[in-house]
């Protein structure tokens, strides 16, 4: 069965450009042209992936994101922001809101589709092995995809977890943005891609493990291990 994808754009020239692409890869696509048809079809449909412009009439694409994460149903789609805008605020607070990567346009349809495999790479990839994973007070079940600070359990996104996961099973060896991005978001050449998507999921995890967030510790000019010791 071909895998679904919500492209959310209101530039109709876009749109059918984007589709083809898609279409021509195999993927089945649903259209909206705003954002609030982008939910109607987000709720309905629970697409593989979203490709999701920010430049939208009606709800913007930050609010369509924030809406998604807000709700269970919708919480884990992959959401791929697709975007004019040039200033890396945008961007870094799409990725904030829960977006697990993006593309500013004028954009390679190739580079595009390329990435949309690597999110569906990693949604349809072998389940984890049951394993528990800690350190201190926080205690990770991947069998599971659970995660507890102190006993309290803590809500993570999907790339948030497989960070965590990479870096705790990494043994306390230092990982490059590189190796993050190739592991977690499924990229075989992560050098093209920016770095900055590592450095904003990090931070969105280090404040949602709270007390335990000292345990991610940066590597200048390298990357981020965890320390399991301290």
């Amino acid at each position: 069965m071909a895998q679904t994808v919500l492209v959310v754009e209101d530039e109709r020239d876009i749109a059918d450009l984007v589709r083809y692409h898609l279409e021509k890869s195999g993927m089945r696509v649903v259209h909206a042209p705003d954002g609030g048809s982008a939910l109607r079809l987000a709720r309905a449909e629970l697409p593989d992936v979203v490709i999701l412009d920010l430049m939208l009439p009606g709800l913007d694409g930050l609010e369509v994101c924030r809406q998604l994460r807000r709700e269970s149903a919708t919480r884990r789609l992959p959401i791929i922001m697709l975007t004019a805008r040039g200033e890396e605020v945008d961007r870094v607070v799409g990725l904030e809101l829960g977006a697990d990567d993006y593309v500013v346009k004028p954009f390679s349809p190739r580079e595009l589709v390329a990435r949309v495999h690597a999110v569906l790479r990693r949604a349809e990839g072998p389940a984890p092995q049951p394993a528990g994973l800690g350190a201190g007070d926080l205690h990770v079940d991947e069998a599971r995809h659970a995660v507890t600070v102190g006993g309290r359990p803590v809500e993570l996104t999907a790339k948030e977890f497989g960070l965590l996961a990479a870096l705790m099973r990494a043994d306390g060896r230092v990982l490059g943005r590189e190796q993050l991005l190739e592991a977690v978001w499924g990229y075989a050449n992560a050098a093209e891609i920016e770095s900055r998507t590592v450095d904003v999921h990090i931070r969105r995890l280090r404040a949602k493990l709270g007390p335990e967030a000292h345990r991610i510790a940066t590597v200048k000019a390298v990357g981020y291990r965890f320390d399991g010791e301290t």
